[in-house]
C-alpha cells in the first residue's frame, strides 16, 4: 500500500528499482538527511521550529541552501557522476526556483532521499523529478575523509 502512495507522489519511480530504506519518521526531513542528520528538521523557516546553520540566511533560496551545505564543507559542482572520495548532494527546485528537496549520493552511485515526513528511499537521481519536487538544479560536493 505505501508503494502505491509513494508512486502516486513520484510517478517516475514506477517500474524502477527504487527501494524504501526506512520507516516513516517525522523527526527529520530531506535536508537533514542529505546533511546526515536524523535528530532534527532542517529548514530556513521559524527558528523555534527548525534548525538552520548559524550565520546562514533563513531564506528559501538556492544560495541560502548552498550556504547551509557549505557549513558542512560542500561546494557547488557540475557533475552528478560518482567520483571516488567525493560525496555529493543534489538540490531540487520548483518552477519558481525555490528549493524543495535534497538527495545524497550513496557509495554505489545511487541516491538516498527522505520524503518529507515519510520514508527514506534509495533511487536514481532523476526519479523524484516532477510536480512534487521539481527538478535537480544544483549538485554540491565535498571530499570525504577515509575511514
Amino acid at each position: 500500500m505505501r508503494v502505491n502512495a509513494i508512486e502516486a507522489l513520484f510517478p517516475r519511480l514506477r517500474g524502477t528499482s527504487y527501494k524504501i530504506t526506512s520507516p516513516i519518521d517525522d523527526g527529520y526531513n530531506c535536508i537533514a538527511w542529505a546533511a546526515e542528520s536524523t535528530d532534527r528538521w532542517w529548514w530556513p523557516g521559524d527558528s523555534n521550529l527548525t534548525f538552520w546553520p548559524e550565520g546562514v540566511a533563513r531564506l528559501e533560496t538556492v544560495d541560502a541552501f548552498c550556504a547551509a551545505f557549505a557549513t558542512l564543507g560542500f561546494a557547488r559542482c557540475i557533475s552528478a557522476e560518482l567520483e571516488p572520495g567525493v560525496q555529493k548532494i543534489a538540490l531540487f527546485v520548483d518552477a519558481d526556483g525555490t528549493p524543495t528537496h535534497a538527495s545524497r549520493q550513496l557509495a554505489n552511485g545511487r541516491w538516498t532521499s527522505k520524503l518529507g515526513r515519510l520514508e527514506d528511499l534509495e533511487h536514481d537521481l532523476h526519479d523524484l523529478e516532477g510536480e512534487e519536487y521539481g527538478v535537480v538544479l544544483q549538485i554540491l560536493d565535498r571530499a570525504v575523509r577515509p575511514d
